[in-house]
This record gives structure tokens, sequence and C-alpha cells, in this order.
């Protein structure tokens, strides 16, 4: 591949990724996006991508074969393999000769060299000190990768982690806003609960809310319903 050629296609390739992220973008698009152009830029014969669930699993997100994923699959159920330990260890792992390399993960090797794969290069989705999975590259040949192909490989798993991140902190953000205006809604009610009791039981505000608080506890309510029982006449306190 000449070196203009690459560098146009890697140029497209940041360039296709970047088109995903509209709003309401698909988060599996990009992944699949992100290990499809690796496999064609980076003449890999397969890529998958791992990321840490909320409950801190691994989980395979993205595969280009089924036979990568298979590989992938066997890994995580194991907790054991150069996919694991680079999430693990946020470090690139290179197998450049399954064989003769990988027997440290005896059921990745004989998995991988039975699916025809002889190398396997994992890269770290990681932001500063915090590591979200990692893209995997498989060869069908041994040896290793270039330095120019493994930092393109980082970039783009770097691309996908910020945006993953920036996606999880958005939906993150979008919770706590909703959250946040529940909380005024039932800020209000409740004021407009306190003034009533204050008019019918004929005490101040400070009083008003006291008892509304405590009739809630008493009968194992939110204050939020409980306001809205009071301003709707269904209970007096």
């Amino acid at each position: 591949m000449a070196t203009m050629g690459r560098a146009v296609r890697v140029s497209a390739a940041f360039v296709k990724i970047a088109d995903t992220l509209v709003a309401d973008y698909d988060v599996l698009d990009l992944l699949h996006t992100l290990v499809e152009e690796s496999v064609g830029i980076l003449d890999a014969a397969a890529a998958g991508l791992v990321l840490v669930d909320p409950a801190g699993d691994l989980q395979v997100m993205a595969s280009t074969s089924e036979e990568s994923q298979l590989v992938e699959v066997l890994q995580l159920e194991a907790g054991a393999g150069p996919c694991v330990d680079c999430y693990r260890t946020g470090a690139v792992i290179a197998i450049d000769d399954i064989a003769a390399q990988g027997s440290r993960w005896p059921l990745f090797q004989s998995s991988a060299l039975s699916q025809g794969f002889r190398s396997l290069h994992a890269v770290p989705m990681r932001l500063r000190n915090r590591t979200i999975g990692a893209l995997n590259l498989f060869g069908q040949e041994a040896g290793p990768l270039s330095s120019e192909d493994t930092a393109i490989a980082q970039a783009f798993a770097d691309v996908a982690t910020i945006t993953l991140l920036q996606e999880r902190a958005a939906r993150e953000n979008a919770l706590i806003n909703e959250q946040l205006k529940r909380a005024l809604n039932s800020r209000i009610l409740i004021e407009q609960a306190k003034g009533v009791i204050a008019h019918t039981s004929n005490v101040d505000m400070n009083e008003a809310f006291a008892l509304l608080r405590g009739y809630a506890r008493a009968h194992n309510k939110t204050l939020y319903d409980t306001a809205e029982r009071v301003i709707n006449r269904r209970i007096t306190i």
C-alpha cells in the first residue's frame, strides 16, 4: 500500500467514524465501523472489540468474523488471554507468533490456531488512567505490527474510547438532569402541600413541613406522593 494511498485511507476512515457521531448515533454502528476500518487499513485478517459493562465484566461488542468472535468469547469466559490482559493492564499485548508465544494462555492458543489465526495484537481502549476495553487485531500470518500500524490502531482505539466515554457522560448527565427536574417539581408540590397544611391546621410553614414529613414516614410514602394526596384533598394532615 503506497504511503499516500494509506494516508488517504486513514483520513477517510476517521471521516467515516466522525460521520457516525451525530445526534442519537448508534454506538454499535460506530464500533462495527471501527473494526471494519481496522481490518481494511491494517491488513488484519479480522478484528474484534471488547468493552467492560457496568458490572465490570468484559463483553464482545463487535467482530468482523465469527472465528475472531469465538476466540474472544472463549477468552472472556475463561477470564484469561491477551485481550483480557490488555484490558487489565491498559498496555498493548503483542503476540507476533501464537504458536511460539501463546502457551501462556493455553485455551486462547488452541482456539486461535484452530480458527486459522497466527498472530494477535490487542490495543487498549484507554483514556488517561481509565481503560474500558480492547481492540483486537487478528492475523493469519505470524509477524509483528509495524510501528506505523500500531500507532494507527491506537488512534482508532482512542477515538472510539473518547466517543464512548462522552456518550456515557451524556447519558449520565441526562439522567441527572431528569432527576433534578423531578426534584424541582416535587419541591414545588411540597411547598403547595405545606401551604394547605399550614392553613387547615393553623400552623406555620416549618411545622407544616414537619407534619407532612412525619405522615410520609409513618405511612411509608414519599414526600411527593404525600404532598400530592394533600393537595388533591385525599388526606388531611
